[in-house]
């Protein structure tokens, strides 16, 4: 009879982290459509077609984890806040702002996603545990479910931190390019602003919705300078915090913007492709574990293995009976 609790106890866990999972792997990019109301969204779409649904119908029509799971998430996470530093907010906020607000989720909710990922983790090695053919022992068990443990409660956080850095390296990748559009924008007669929303048009990258964002701020009242500044913060690279001291300055001085454009184009490219060397050099030394752990040993195998049948023969023929 315990050992069906603790496998109970075991799938609830592993049923939270689950949920988790799949709230964790909703990906909205972040255009102004996103974040509306998706059930006022869903009510702008029927009221199209033309069709007459009440709000309660309307929810009801809305996938499971948007109807159950999400709501249980944002209440854990708004009581969590309680006990959760400011700092700790802040930094959270300021980390999902850098990679570009994953799921639409706030810091308290992401702080609550740690604790059910650790829960999920160690429940599922304790329920490997429990229905193990050949018991465990206790130390064992310890170990590994502490372990399993630390893993879950850590793992957000990589997946957080992996989100930050492929979202810089697509903006850093895709910076001279735009540059060279820009400029292109620039010296065909168009204004700077008018140049950024054709790059956002054109291309569907995390720059262009960089650009989107910052066009759809000053268009909404915030003034180009403060707009530029902040879009720089939430991407967090160096690159962009030099362009747009580049094109600040070049308003404030008179200089062309076009020769500056250019100017920035060229020095991106350049960054770009010493990146590109640094990452070749580093190659070399992250084989270093693979080849010594997987590929050298399967090689000494090969080679050896026939000198060792060998030697054990002729050893075994000189000393036999």
């Amino acid at each position: 009879m315990p050992t069906l609790i603790w496998v109970i106890v075991g799938v609830v866990l592993i049923g939270g982290a689950i949920a988790l999972v799949v709230v964790g792997m909703r990906s909205f990019r972040n255009r102004p459509e996103d974040d509306a109301d998706p059930l006022l969204a869903r009510l702008a779409e029927a009221g199209q077609r033309g069709e007459v649904m009440s709000l309660e119908e309307l929810e009801l029509d809305q996938p499971f984890n948007e109807r159950v799971i999400v709501p249980i998430l944002k209440r854990i996470g708004e009581l969590s806040t309680r006990f959760t530093p400011q700092r700790a907010l802040e930094e959270t906020t300021r980390k999902l702002e850098l990679a570009g607000n994953p799921g639409r989720i706030d810091a308290a909710t992401f702080l609550a996603s740690r604790f059910f990922g650790a829960i999920g983790f160690g429940g599922l090695l304790l329920v490997v545990s429990i229905v193990s053919p050949s018991p465990w022992p206790l130390a064992r068990v310890i170990l590994v479910v502490g372990l399993f443990t630390v893993i879950g409660f850590f793992f957000p956080q990589l997946w957080l931190q992996s989100k930050i850095n492929r979202r810089q390296n697509d903006v850093r990748k895709a910076m001279p390019d735009a540059l060279d559009l820009l400029t292109i924008c620039v010296e065909a007669g168009l204004g700077f602003d008018a140049a950024m929303s054709k790059v956002s048009e054109k291309w569907e990258n995390e720059l262009s919705i960089a650009f989107g964002r910052c066009m759809r701020e000053i268009q909404l009242g915030k003034t180009q300078r403060q707009a530029l500044r902040d879009m720089a913060d939430r991407l967090g690279i160096g690159e962009m915090t030099s362009f747009v001291a580049a094109v600040i300055q070049s308003q404030i001085l008179g200089v062309s913007l076009a020769k500056v454009l250019r100017i920035q184009s060229d020095q991106m490219r350049i960054k770009r492709r010493q990146r590109a060397e640094e990452e070749a050099h580093k190659a070399p030394v992250k084989m270093i574990l693979p080849m010594a752990f997987l590929t050298f040993p399967s090689i000494m195998i090969i080679l050896l293995t026939p000198a060792g049948i060998q030697i054990s023969k002729t050893f075994g023929t000189a000393f036999g009976p």
